[in-house]
């Protein structure tokens, strides 16, 4: 995803993913019929069969696409962040807020369908997902080089838990705007992976005290 805020759809395919996205996410997979997606992007439902088999595949097409282009958007990301692994985690951090703030009927949809999916186009998720993670994983270790690599991998998917959390965090009008919400997701990004550093140098200081006891 780009740091820009999501661009509204320019084809009628993009009109039709972002509603049933809506759709689904409003009233569950099953809750929504083709007709109903079709008038909300004002064609008959029929109609939608010219870009799309059916819902599976609108529903396929959603959890993929986002899930490689999460992963396309993190390697741009590092490819351009260069020498320095501290920007390239804010870069990484704020592509995320991204997605979490403009597409958050996809977080829905993930949660919740996910396992509709064929089992090739789940495996195809799941293993988008994993490069992604394994792709902050080496961005998080460059930054917090002391910590234990098992603790940096729970650090992302925490992070990821946190920022993925948009969905539930109330009405919209209850919130902060989006600038203000962006950034304070992003501090509390940055101090979970700053607590990684913490344990660790508390437990560097552990083994000093304990060294000295012995001595």
């Amino acid at each position: 995803m780009s740091n820009a805020h999501a661009p509204a759809p320019t084809s009628r395919r993009e009109q039709i993913l972002k509603e049933a996205a809506r759709l689904f996410a409003e009233r569950g997979f099953h809750g929504v019929g083709v007709d109903e997606i079709g008038a909300a992007v004002g064609i008959s439902g029929p109609g939608l069969y010219r870009h799309f088999a059916g819902k599976d595949a609108m529903l396929a097409e959603l959890l993929v696409g986002i899930s490689e282009r999460l992963l396309a958007g993190g390697r741009m990301r590092v490819e351009e962040g260069g020498e320095n692994p501290a920007a390239v985690l804010d870069a990484l951090i704020d592509g995320h807020i991204d997605f979490a703030l403009d597409d958050r009927p996809l977080i829905t949809l993930h949660d919740r369908e996910l396992d509709r999916l064929r089992e090739a186009d789940r495996k195809r998720v799941r293993q988008l997902q994993r490069q992604y993670v394994e792709l902050w994983v080496q961005v998080v270790r460059q930054v917090h080089a002391e910590s234990a690599e098992s603790e940096v991998r729970a650090a992302v998917h925490a992070v990821f838990g946190l920022l993925n959390s948009t969905p539930h965090l109330g009405r919209p009008g209850s919130l902060p705007g989006r600038p203000e919400m962006a950034r304070l997701l992003h501090r509390l990004a940055l101090g979970a992976f700053g607590a990684v550093d913490a344990e660790a140098a508390a437990g560097a200081g552990d083994g000093a005290v304990a060294a000295r006891r012995a001595g």
